[in-house]
């Protein structure tokens, strides 16, 4: 399938793939890995698990340091969510482009491999590097597998390394990582009649709940970044709950998943070791009452910290709404990139605010005006004789 140089027609192509996280990639994967083997790449597809895999393309020599350019490829659910249009056909109204994925982030996709097709590859003097992965929206998870499988230590990727989520083009150094941890409440089923006889796991949850909002709060104090971030501290939400089986029965289990932002810098595993120690009163009432309280650390997104005046800033910059590296509030592929030693910045088209809500969009001129900036940072970067710091 030959490279579309349109991004329009590109992106369009890659809204039709409906890369909902909990479904295979395998077509998106097929589409893009075709793309950079037509256009001369040393192509790889390396599966994490059944439908789930990550691109990796790279052109130009080998062992050369030029740019590394990144994206997912995964796109959050639309059930619920009440469109105007089809989320996954591309619909255009008022110099916008509708559909789940184009600010979040199938638009740089699109951008980037339109640029490629009009770069004459075969010219460039440093290498080039393409990382597409899977499943980012549920934590980054591709870009886990990748970081901890990842072998080729004798020909590393360039350092250099442009992940392209929609930040209203402003240029990203860091942002807070993000975590989930799964604290489940066992009590005892009992008719509802007779309650003593039971043990009821969401009274155990709603201690748990306490406890978790007593933390959140200690954990504003301390403050970090906060020229960069709107929340200078360690975010925590519990974003789900689940509980009972029926109105006439004491509950015997309520299951929460509570996510947390480390913001850069702290380490991750204290901050689960804050979420243990904050339950031991709540977890020895429980077992007093024949229950009890079980965690599991179900996964770990990095932070993000890059330091100021990198060669890729400076390309950037001319293409920035300014001059400053800021921080995305938001967490990346770049937490796991970085565990690779690449050297991260955020930079994208298309708006934060307007991804994961119905009626996604893009402005067509910032796509195309994106197409510009990739031909733009790729010539500065892997074809002049020296990439300007």
């Amino acid at each position: 399938m030959k490279t579309e140089s349109d991004p329009v027609l590109l992106l369009e192509r890659l809204l039709s793939y409906p890369t909902v996280s909990s479904r295979p990639v395998d077509a998106i994967v097929a589409d893009l890995a075709q793309g950079a083997a037509d256009l001369g790449g040393r192509v790889q597809v390396l599966e994490s698990s059944p439908g789930k895999s990550n691109v990796v393309a790279r052109f130009g020599p080998e062992g050369t340091n030029g740019l590394t350019i990144s994206g997912h490829m995964d796109v959050v659910p639309t059930d619920g969510q009440d469109w105007t249009s089809d989320p996954f056909k591309l619909s255009r109204r008022d110099g916008r482009l509708y559909g789940r994925g184009s600010a979040d982030m199938k638009g740089f996709l699109a951008a980037t491999m339109a640029a490629l097709s009009r770069i004459s590859l075969r010219d460039i003097k440093r290498e080039l590097a393409l990382v597409w992965t899977h499943d980012e929206e549920v934590g980054c998870v591709g870009s886990g597998v990748l970081a901890k499988r990842w072998q080729d230590r004798d020909h590393a990727l360039p350092s250099q390394t442009w992940i392209g989520e929609p930040t209203d083009a402003r240029i990203c150094r860091m942002h807070p990582g993000h975590c989930t941890m799964e604290i489940r409440a066992v009590g005892r089923a009992a008719h509802s009649s007779r309650p003593s006889l039971g043990v009821n796991a969401i009274s155990i949850t709603q201690r748990v709940l306490a406890e978790l909002e007593g933390l959140a709060d200690s954990w504003r104090e301390h403050k970090q970044y906060e020229d960069h971030l709107e929340a200078p501290y360690t975010v925590m939400n519990v974003g789900m709950i689940q509980g009972g089986s029926a109105i006439n029965i004491v509950p015997e289990i309520c299951t929460l998943q509570v996510g947390f932002r480390p913001l850069p810098g702290l380490d991750a595993s204290a901050l689960f070791d804050d979420i243990e120690d904050c339950l031991v009163r709540v977890r020895q009432h429980a077992r007093f009452l024949g229950g009890d309280v079980q965690t599991r650390r179900v996964q770990t997104g990095p932070a993000l910290l890059t330091p100021e005046g990198t060669p890729l800033q400076a390309a950037l910059c001319p293409h920035a709404a300014s001059a400053e590296a800021t921080a995305a509030p938001f967490a990346t592929d770049g937490g796991n990139l970085q565990e690779m030693g690449l050297s991260c910045l955020v930079f994208g088209p298309g708006s934060i605010d307007v991804a994961h809500r119905p009626d996604e969009y893009i402005d067509e001129a910032e796509l195309r005006g994106c197409v510009d900036t990739v031909q733009t940072v790729v010539h500065q970067m892997c074809m002049e004789a020296e990439a300007k710091a």
